[in-house]
């Protein structure tokens, strides 16, 4: 099940109508009907988080498609999980990594199955470096 079809699902499970959600997120009908078509996704962390909220789900319910996650919310994850392990540095290092692997994708003959499965490659290379390069960072004093 993708994120169109739990949103949708997940509404209609609660009984309320599209306008009803939107207000309750703080966008509009339409967008509700973008995101519930397929269309659309969020742009922000938090619209998942007050979407899952209102739903009554996990936000991972929302951001895991199939049992894999998708690109765009893959890399949404995993920006939101460097921010939470090593904070904004880390945040800016996994946009950037992001945005560099992407542009090498560009006008490419990859397709999206290799795309993504590079893209998960490189971010697991990340977090083995990420580890790695904390058993030679200073300790700080206590």
């Amino acid at each position: 099940m993708n994120f169109a079809e739990k949103v949708r699902q997940l509404r209609k499970d609660k009984k309320m109508p599209q306008i009803d959600l939107a207000q309750a997120i703080g966008v509009t009908s339409r967008t509700i009907q973008l995101y519930e078509s397929g269309k659309s996704l969020p742009r922000y962390r938090e619209t998942y988080r007050k979407l899952a909220e209102v739903l009554s789900c996990d936000v991972n319910v929302l951001l895991i498609a199939d049992s894999e996650v998708t690109d765009k919310e893959g890399n949404d994850v995993f920006i939101s999980e460097a921010a939470a392990q090593y904070g904004s540095r880390g945040k800016r290092q996994a946009e950037k990594l992001i945005e560099e692997v992407s542009g090498c994708f560009a006008g490419g003959e990859l397709s999206e199955e290799d795309k993504d499965e590079m893209m998960k490659a490189i971010q697991d290379a990340y977090w083995i470096a990420k580890k790695n390069n904390q058993k030679y960072a200073p300790k700080k004093s206590q």
